[in-house]
């Protein structure tokens, strides 16, 4: 296969893994803001600072400080022009590529994405009602999903869909530990100190929803969610499809599949080994966003060392 198939395909997939993960953390926050009291203040910059964007927002909105309005931060990750990695950008970015190796995916991938990509220019200009910003998300979501059944049902599973699965678990591993981050970065700015344990409580249920853990989690760990064991089922459940473990694991089964690459297989391993020696509970007492930094720049050093083993020229 030619490198510049494979990384069209591991950047394909990232990106139409990070577009639904997108659309997921901008959902479940505008529903937690509405379950609100009016009194309490939700706080819409660390989604900004999470997804890797303070820059480009304070250059654009640099006006607003720490404290920028729903509107000018849901416009910005959602259908900003001037922002690359917006999720009207990132759809974009899937589908252009799409288009350069339509050849060999399924037609029904590229219909999908092309219909997602049509519908959010379509509404793009509605997105600042939450009604019908809801709607986008929710079809954003159900057109990824649809994508991705495609991929994993009608995909010869050769070399190319290697590169698929090495770019879907690195991207959905790194949104894992910035999903983490935007919670424990402090979504909910409570009225005094004797609400702060409630509303911490609500934020990290929120956590689970945007990532379609709740439900898996109340089955697995059957307890009331607590911050020690959402980040033990995140971090370090071996069985759930969105933990950063379980995609590091991934990985691990993919590489053996592909040409080795020493580089590859060292980076994974210090990524791996930095999460297993994770410990929740002290983690839960402080230093999360410091931790998940860490394994973010982990994450960036196993995709450079992809990027120079695979697909440079």
């Amino acid at each position: 296969m030619l490198s510049r198939v494979a990384g069209n395909l591991y950047w394909f997939s990232r990106y139409l893994r990070r577009a639904e993960n997108m659309a997921r953390l901008l959902n479940v926050s505008s529903q937690l803001q509405l379950d609100l009291p009016r009194a309490v203040r939700f706080a819409w910059r660390p989604l900004v600072e999470t997804l890797g964007a303070a820059a480009a927002f304070d250059r654009l909105h640099g006006e607003q400080g720490e404290a920028p309005d729903e509107a000018s931060v849901v416009r910005f990750l959602l259908v900003e022009p001037e922002h690359p990695l917006s999720l009207r950008a990132v759809v974009g970015h899937a589908r252009e590529i799409l288009r350069t190796v339509r050849e060999t995916l399924p037609q029904e991938c590229w219909v999908t994405i092309n219909h997602l990509h049509l519908h959010i220019e379509a509404n793009a200009e509605r997105v600042l009602q939450r009604r019908a910003r809801q709607e986008l998300l929710d079809h954003v979501i159900d057109g990824c999903l649809r994508v991705s059944a495609l991929l994993t049902a009608n995909v010869s599973r050769d070399i190319g869909f290697q590169f698929l699965r090495l770019g879907t678990a690195i991207e959905q591993a790194d949104m894992t530990t910035r999903i983490i981050d935007a919670a424990a970065g402090g979504l909910v700015v409570p009225r005094n100190e004797d609400d702060a344990e409630a509303f911490r409580a609500m934020q990290w249920m929120s956590l689970l929803h945007a990532l379609a853990a709740y439900q898996m989690y109340r089955r697995q760990l059957r307890q009331r969610v607590s911050v020690e064991l959402a980040l033990q089922f995140l971090l370090k459940d071996r069985e759930f499809p969105r933990s950063v473990l379980f995609c590091l694991a991934r990985i691990q089964g993919v590489l053996p599949l592909m040409p080795a690459r020493k580089p590859v297989q060292q980076s994974l391993k210090r990524t791996l080994g930095l999460v297993f020696d994770a410990d929740p509970r002290r983690l839960s007492d402080g230093g999360i966003c410091d931790f998940m930094d860490r394994v973010q720049v982990q994450l960036a050093g196993l995709h450079d060392a992809v990027q120079e083993s695979y697909f440079a020229v």
